[in-house]
């Protein structure tokens, strides 16, 4: 058979990988972003989804080089922004960062 051996890009199972920590600072967010460039080096197409660094500079650093996917405005609410699921999707990266997924809780 022709497609034996290949892997079918729609029955591709995807992978959740969550980094918890007990504690705001203890470095899940800078463990996620050292995993995106160790995998961007090696060819993985990665992008940040949403990334909070909380002024953290060495945080920040990690992100140099990364493509970010800008924010979507949560309407109504100047200055509140949230992941661009839409725009994540149609990009269709191999791998996104996804920080502080449940973070805020705006209608809409």
């Amino acid at each position: 058979m022709a497609t034996e051996g290949r892997i079918d890009a729609v029955s591709r199972r995807g992978e959740l990988r969550i980094h918890l920590g007990a504690a705001p600072g203890v470095g899940k967010t800078y463990a996620m972003l050292g995993e995106a460039r160790r995998r961007a080096e090696r060819g993985t197409d990665v992008v940040v989804g949403l990334v909070e660094t909380h002024g953290r500079s060495k945080t920040a650093d990690l992100l140099e080089g990364l493509e970010v996917i800008p924010r979507r405005s949560v309407g109504g609410h100047p200055g509140l922004d949230e992941l661009d699921l839409d725009a994540v999707l149609a990009r269709k990266p191999e791998v996104v960062l996804i920080d502080e997924l449940a973070h805020t809780n705006a209608p809409g």
